[in-house]
């Protein structure tokens, strides 16, 4: 099954955690409850109108991977979790727990593995994200992703510091990256 989750956040770095939160009634609800596995996947552009669409029917009356002509492919880890072909990024996550809110159950986990296409990685191996054309869902709308403001910690760079990251170059030839 697909859905489209409005709630979720990274939550801790080591172990890599995340979060997301569903209400009870929904079908994925207890899929992820009955697997204790779920998968995120980035969304682009090209997919906004299939994230919508999936955010709107239920995986109880349609098989939303083949009514958006989209595909899924077994995890690399968690082979019983699919995750969606089309999206440049998958985190394949493992529930740790499951804490009843209200209106939603927010279900915490554990990145097991995440995966990068290949495409989207420089020579250094940094990773290219304003290539992928990324969608955020902001108080009811679907926003464009990519206007990059500043880096962590660039209010404090040294001159120096500021220039050399000015002065990246990404290169196009990239690299598979998993884990």
């Amino acid at each position: 099954n697909l859905i489209t989750i409005g709630w979720t956040g990274t939550i801790c770095t080591q172990p890599s955690m995340v979060s997301i939160s569903v209400r009870p009634e929904r079908f994925s609800h207890h899929l992820i409850q009955e697997s204790g596995q779920f998968a995120i996947n980035l969304p682009t552009e090209a997919l906004v109108r299939s994230v919508d669409w999936c955010g709107v029917k239920s995986g109880r009356d349609v098989d939303k991977f083949a009514a958006c002509g989209l595909h899924a492919e077994p995890g690399s880890v968690l082979t019983d979790c699919p995750v969606l072909a089309e999206s440049p990024v998958n985190l394949e996550c493992k529930v740790t727990q499951r804490i009843p809110l209200g209106s939603h159950d927010l279900f915490l986990a554990e990145v097991v593995q995440v995966y990068v296409a290949d495409e989207y990685f420089t020579e250094s191996g940094s990773i290219r994200e304003e290539d992928m054309e990324l969608v955020a869902y902001v108080h009811g709308k679907y926003c464009a992703v990519g206007k990059t403001l500043g880096f962590f910690g660039y209010s404090v760079a040294s001159p120096d510091a500021l220039k050399r990251r000015k002065n990246q170059k990404p290169s196009s030839k990239g690299k598979e990256k998993k884990g």
